[in-house]
């Protein structure tokens, strides 16, 4: 894409890919599952031409971005923080915009539990913070409350999942995520997981067939393993978290979501979002946006209106 600069740094031991452009306060985009940086196209033209440098990585394990390990273990949030920060010093920034949607808002969380000095705000997309809880492993959780078929259940078993992505090919599988709108906490069945037919859905006007491909040829080349250990270190996490079991996260915050969101449908979210325990656990989070007729790729599908909602935010602070 025009005026993009392409570039890899080193960093926390591994070979990053970075895509940026413009000159000026840096804000940082974290995407999420299944994306690349790809996903902040929209983001990165339109900040640089308002003064600001917007980087946007392909985050550890994804598009031309190292995989150090097949193993879960390699991909807890303590590597991929400490993949960032390597990232934001190397930028020779003292500190960053953050923005970021769905595995890349829970990664921005960890970032400003570990090391809020570093941000000056944070935007977050489709995804609020969850605080830790105390006895019980987030994914035991989720199968008790959805069942086996809920979809990080589902990937948690190493190859399972590749497997059944295989029969079918990156771009199908992608085309299928991509064009879902359905509300609540998604599950796939054994089957078939993700209801592919004869029948490919048309792309929605967001979503171009090229920008398709685009994804598809980094998949294709690198796998999906890498992204779905993002989901097999969930209860690793736990593990390594248990020292910011009831921390407040201190850094000014937006919170933004279409109503439309897979994960703003899941049962319990809106009212923790809408209830109090939210702002309770980010006492800084001085907004909620939620956009009418959003879905969960919102700063692709509407990136015009998420573009104005980023910039009023952080134009407080520059």
């Amino acid at each position: 894409m025009e005026g993009i600069e392409h570039k890899t740094v080193k960093v926390n031991g591994i070979n990053m890919h970075v895509a940026e452009k413009g000159q000026g306060p840096v804000i940082l985009f974290l995407h999420g599952f299944p994306e690349l940086w790809y996903t902040w196209r929209h983001q990165l033209q339109f900040f640089a031409g308002l003064g600001y440098r917007a980087v946007a990585p392909d985050l550890r394990g994804y598009g031309e971005t190292d995989a150090p390990s097949l193993q879960p273990s390699s991909y807890t949030c303590l590597h991929v923080v400490g993949d960032l920060v390597a990232l934001v010093q190397s930028l020779g920034v003292d500190k960053v915009f953050l923005v970021a949607h769905d595995w890349g808002a829970i990664i921005g969380w960890y970032f400003c539990m570990f090391r809020p000095d570093l941000v000056k705000a944070f935007v977050d997309i489709s995804v609020p913070f969850r605080p830790r809880h105390p006895t019980m492993k987030p994914v035991e959780a989720m199968r008790a409350f959805f069942g086996d078929d809920y979809y990080i259940c589902r990937f948690q078993e190493e190859g399972r999942i590749e497997s059944d992505i295989a029969i079918h090919g990156s771009e199908k599988v992608l085309r299928k995520i991509f064009t879902d709108r359905k509300a609540g906490p998604p599950c796939l069945p054994k089957e078939n997981p993700f209801g592919i037919s004869t029948d490919q859905p048309k792309l929605p006007s967001w979503l171009s067939e090229q920008d398709l491909k685009y994804y598809a040829s980094k998949y294709d080349l690198k796998g999906f393993t890498g992204g779905l250990n993002y989901y097999r270190s969930i209860n690793l996490n736990w593990e390594l978290t248990a020292a910011w079991t009831g921390i407040e996260v201190k850094v000014p915050v937006k919170f933004m979501v279409g109503d439309m969101d897979m994960v703003y449908t899941t049962p319990g979210i809106k009212e923790y979002v809408h209830g109090g325990g939210f702002k309770k656990d980010v006492p800084l989070l001085e907004e909620i946006v939620v956009i009418e007729g959003g879905g969960h790729f919102l700063n692709q599908e509407r990136p015009e209106e998420v573009n104005h909602h980023i910039h009023h935010f952080i134009n407080n602070f520059s």
